[in-house]
């Protein structure tokens, strides 16, 4: 098991937890408007996408064998292979189909319904890598 693999995996799920449910209500509970909050939040969403794709591509070469000489027995097919995908897959949708609705303020109770669910499943998605990817502890 490489520790960079659980650092990244733990950086990913950690920061999409941080943002979306502390710093994001915070926002929206502390500043004078909700369109002040909702302009931070944005920004603060593009940059969680760009977060989860280079912790998520990390550590696809990672486990891959295809970065430096550490190693993980994990098959692309496996499921950690595939929460790491299925999570990149939700940032890049909610950054470039849902995101420019919102901001558009296109039937935005349906648009913010769908990238909410999208950033809960993509932090279950993070959530599982990191916990895929924890080593047992002693008498487990």
């Amino acid at each position: 098991m490489t520790r960079l693999a659980l650092w990244l995996a733990a950086l990913w799920s950690s920061s999409l937890g941080l943002i979306g449910f502390l710093v994001v209500p915070l926002l929206f509970a502390r500043l004078p408007t909700p369109a002040m909050a909702g302009n931070m939040a944005a920004g603060l969403f593009q940059a969680q996408t760009w977060i989860s794709l280079l912790c998520g591509l990390a550590l696809l070469l990672l486990l891959s064998g295809r970065s430096l000489r550490w190693t993980l027995p994990a098959p692309a097919s496996s499921p950690v292979f595939m929460f790491i995908t299925a999570g990149m897959l939700l940032a890049l949708l909610s950054e470039f189909a849902v995101s420019p609705r919102i901001l558009a303020r296109e039937n935005l109770r349906l648009w913010h319904g769908i990238g909410s669910a999208m950033f809960v499943l993509q932090f279950f998605f993070a959530s599982l890598v990191f916990w895929k990817l924890t080593p047992p502890g002693p008498g487990q």
